[in-house]
């Protein structure tokens, strides 16, 4: 005869055998919708006005004392001109910030240096800040995914390929970077570049 052994943990019974019900949990709505009411500037009573509901009812929505349901979430949103899913929102997560001190940084050939704007938290793209001095040239190299430069400061010449392009303060220019492709500073100060690229691997460029 084979013997087994089952354990149950956490399986909510009571002792007629049957399943307790779950706590229901309430969403707290009574923030998001005080704000956006105070920040349109409207009085209780003229958000009653706007929704037909009565002034203290919507007190007590402010107040997390009542449930409102999704006809009555559907009119508060109409009246503050939002969707719905904004009245949804319980929490906002906090922002990431990273100071200009936190980027890492690395330097390539000629003194070129490369800070990650995005201190490589984001995982969908990364945000470079390239730096040259007058002459500097970043050799030959490829990054997968397209590649967005917008050139803050200087001149400088991106080549891929046959084509080459001079771009000057605030010029924009987009390719694939799985192209080979190489950077010089053909101005006569300094240059800086900000590059995005899509994906976790960032710019690849050559180091020393």
């Amino acid at each position: 005869m084979m013997l087994v052994s089952m354990v149950m943990v956490g399986n909510n019974m009571d002792d007629g055998g049957e399943a307790a019900p779950r706590p229901r949990r309430r969403p707290r709505i009574g923030a998001q919708v005080r704000r956006l009411r105070t920040d349109r500037g409207l009085t209780l009573a003229r958000v009653g006005e706007l929704t037909g509901l009565n002034v203290g009812y919507l007190s007590q929505v402010e107040t997390d004392k009542a449930s409102p349901s999704l006809e009555t979430l559907a009119a508060l949103a109409d009246a503050f001109g939002v969707p719905l899913s904004w009245l949804l929102v319980e929490a906002v997560p906090p922002p990431r910030v990273v100071r200009r001190g936190e980027r890492r940084a690395w330097t390539g050939p000629g003194e070129v240096r490369g800070e990650e704007v995005d201190g490589g938290l984001s995982r969908t793209l990364r945000i470079v800040e390239v730096r040259s001095p007058p002459g500097a040239r970043i050799p030959l190299h490829a990054d997968p995914g397209e590649e967005h430069h917008l050139l803050l400061e200087g001149r400088l010449r991106l080549s891929q390929g046959e084509h080459a392009v001079e771009l000057e303060p605030g010029d924009y220019l987009v390719w694939d970077g799985g192209f080979p492709h190489y950077v010089e500073n053909v101005g006569d100060g300094p240059a800086r570049i900000l590059i995005v690229t899509t994906g976790p691997s960032g710019v690849s460029i050559p180091l020393e």
